[in-house]
């Protein structure tokens, strides 16, 4: 295993991303219809958060019970914007950062995604996926 391999070998690149003014129904099509589990937000090229599928979970609490589950959920999702909900205090790297370093990073925070930054502009997402399908190909 190569110590100094940087996270851009790694990283998905094509990046599925939401505008700050999306609406949680648009991302919950984008996390079913990709099989993702965390979208960057964006404002033109500036992240300004991520949204996670367990974001999205922790507000759909409404019970659900007797009625229509869909309707339920338009009706919590209406109630918040994406920007009320995503996480705001990003850590981020760059593509340059090596695998050990971000990879020691995801392990001392409560996240399993890291946005890759380079010159202000997202170039793609590292998570804890991508981390672990590396391991298996050393293997």
């Amino acid at each position: 295993m190569k110590k100094r391999t940087p996270v851009s070998t790694i990283m998905t690149t094509n990046v599925i991303t939401l505008n700050h003014t999306d609406n949680l129904e648009t991302a919950e099509r984008l996390f079913k219809a990709n099989n993702i589990r965390h979208i960057p937000v964006v404002s033109g090229d500036e992240i300004k958060g991520m949204l996670s599928y367990t974001d999205l979970l922790r507000i759909s609490f409404a019970d659900a019970a007797f009625e229509d589950e869909e309707s339920v959920e338009t009706i919590v999702y209406n109630m918040f914007t994406i920007e009320q909900v995503m996480a705001k205090n990003l850590v981020s790297v760059n593509s340059y950062t090596t695998i050990k370093e971000a990879a020691e990073i995801l392990a001392q925070k409560e996240f399993h995604a890291l946005p890759v930054v380079d010159d202000g502009k997202l170039v793609g997402i590292l998570t804890t996926t991508d981390l672990i399908n590396y391991l298996l190909d050393q293997f």
